[in-house]
């Protein structure tokens, strides 16, 4: 109840000091975009394995539901090119039924990730592993495009790589000329359209072109009504997909899958339009908006959705600045499908795979590679290994490799900073006596820990040991903790190994300048009053005092710090 206590769509946000001028713009950048939308999704829809009907459909009710319940003011959600891949090897696997399931599950993650106020959590996502995959998509979109570009007669692609690979090495001798010639003149023209007409977007310039074109020269190639009969006009009835409890376990890891790329997308389209706009998205409820797009898109036979980057940017980049623009980006593909559906019939799937083309070119990002020799080779491992999981297996694969991978890099990066060192000579101004006994022979040693104390670095206390030892001149080992940040529960196991050591051989373990983390944990395991409190301090200034008086005999100087 708390979670949906703060339940707060930005639309309400948006609405206030909301005019007419502002109305205004929302309605051109939202109409801009809807007709954008149109070709995007069908192409994307048709990649999947899915009828062009489906992903206009997703992107109208899904873009309806991110619009009205998201948490940025901006974002339009849809179906996306990063979701073709993992949607055409479910297709290809369960079949459309179950992809309806997957998503509709998917959907509840979400939902249930955003309630639990998760929204944060995936932003500790390396960046690495984020730049990996979605290279790997691209690839994958690239390959799966090569059939539909060359008018190759293929029956279906095989989901797998290898497959894909050879069967598309097979069919190369059936490539369509009248198929690539017009395919590359739409790539030629998305690539080439002049930026300062940008209002009319490249894509569908090139959809509106490429199919009159083709209708002109009476070509030989493929279309939406040649393969799929059209586009219904309208939107399909509401209807609960059927459902078979015991299929449900075998769709669970496609679709945390799903949920995962598509929360992952949507806050990563999200903060890149918070850089655009100088605003900052509620990553909660973001979440919970997506959870319910997915949910909703599959009663009307629609897939997954997710937040659209390129389509995010063209909003805000046509002057879209509160949800009223998705809104009106949605309603405006609903005209679309309601006045032009019958002319779908006539679009050639070659130009859909010429703008699908260019999409996966520009996700690539392929500069990027040039550029890795300037980074440490742990981000090159991470990055390198999920492309080539991603491609070559599947993004489940991917992304559980490279965040175990980031994961080992990090905790021995870690471990490499921390640093427990001996303090030799005066220390804080206190000038240890005898001053003239060898400091290898003190009775006092100070040891200095730097970092974190956690379980890749808990090791470095194992050398301390050496000191319990009866025969060890060392009486009084003194914990310098002012620059340690952290300590978990192995580095706390291994200080009470190293303090009851010390205590069977009748010495003592001081600590001094615990911050506020470890000694939080000091006292809530127990191990402080163990310890005692009169063997934490303030300072190491005040525990070199008590220790040098105690190991002299001498009555105890200096006052403990509290624990």
């Amino acid at each position: 109840m708390a979670a949906w206590a703060r339940f707060r769509p930005k639309l309400l946000d948006s609405m206030g000091g909301y005019d007419g001028s502002r109305f205004g713009t929302d309605v051109v950048a939202g109409i801009t975009v809807g007709v954008l939308a149109l070709p995007l999704a069908m192409a994307f829809a048709i990649a999947s394995g899915m009828s062009p009907a489906s992903g206009i459909v997703t992107a109208i009710v899904a873009g309806l539901i991110v619009s009205v319940f998201g948490g940025s003011r901006v974002q339009i959600g849809g179906p996306t090119g990063a979701f073709i891949v993992i949607v055409y090897g479910i297709v290809m696997q369960y079949g459309v039924a179950n992809l309806l399931i997957c998503t509709m599950m998917a959907g509840v993650m979400l939902l249930a990730m955003g309630l639990a106020r998760l929204g944060t959590w995936i932003r500790f996502i390396p960046i690495s592993v984020i730049s990996g995959f979605t290279k790997g998509i691209a690839v994958l979109i690239l390959l799966s495009q090569v059939k539909e570009f060359l008018g190759l007669e293929i029956d279906a692609l095989p989901a797998e790589f290898f497959g894909k690979i050879e069967a598309l090495w097979s069919g190369l001798p059936t490539f369509n000329p009248q198929s690539v010639m017009l395919g590359v003149a739409c790539v030629i023209l998305i690539v080439l359209w002049p930026k300062r007409w940008r209002i009319v977007p490249s894509p569908v310039v090139a959809l509106v072109a490429g199919t009159a074109l083709a209708a002109a020269l009476g070509l030989d190639v493929e279309t939406i009504g040649s393969r799929f009969g059209g586009i219904p006009s309208g939107l399909p009835p509401f209807a609960l997909p059927t459902v078979s409890f015991s299929e449900l376990g075998p769709l669970f890891a496609p679709a945390f899958t799903i949920a995962l790329l598509g929360a992952i997308e949507s806050l990563l389209s999200a903060t890149v339009a918070d850089n655009m706009i100088d605003d900052r998205h509620d990553p909660n409820q973001e979440l919970i908006a997506q959870g319910l797009a997915n949910l909703a898109a599959p009663l009307f036979g629609g897939f997954c959705a997710t937040g659209a980057i390129a389509r995010t940017s063209t909003n805000v980049r046509m002057g879209g600045r509160s949800p009223v623009a998705g809104i009106v980006h949605a309603l405006t593909l609903l005209l679309v499908v309601l006045v032009a559906a019958p002319a779908a019939r006539y679009i050639p799937l070659t130009v859909l795979s010429a703008i699908l083309l260019v999409v996966a070119w520009n996700m690539g990002e392929w500069s990027e590679f040039r550029h890795l020799r300037r980074y440490r080779f742990n981000y090159q491992a991470v990055l390198l290994a999920t492309f080539v999981l991603t491609v070559i297996f599947d993004l489940t694969v991917a992304v559980q490799a490279g965040l175990v991978l980031a994961a080992v890099f990090f905790i021995t990066r870690m471990s490499g900073l921390t640093q427990v060192r001996e303090v030799l000579g005066p220390a804080d101004g206190v000038d240890p006596s005898p001053t003239a006994m060898p400091e290898a022979t003190r009775p006092v040693r100070v040891y200095e820990v730097f970092g974190s104390l956690f379980f890749g670095a808990a090791n470095k206390i194992e050398p301390l040991l050496a000191l319990a030892e009866p025969a060890h001149p060392a009486k009084v080992i003194v914990l310098d903790m002012q620059k340690l940040i952290n300590v978990d529960t192995t580095g706390l196991d291994m200080l009470a190994t190293l303090h009851r050591k010390l205590a069977r051989n009748g010495k003592r373990l001081f600590i001094a300048g615990a911050n506020a983390q470890p000694r939080s944990l000091f006292e809530r395991s127990g191990f402080a009053a163990t310890l005692g409190a009169d063997h934490f301090f303030e300072d190491v200034a005040s525990a070199r005092r008590r220790a040098d008086a105690s190991s002299d005999g001498a009555p105890a100087t200096g006052a403990p710090g509290p624990a």
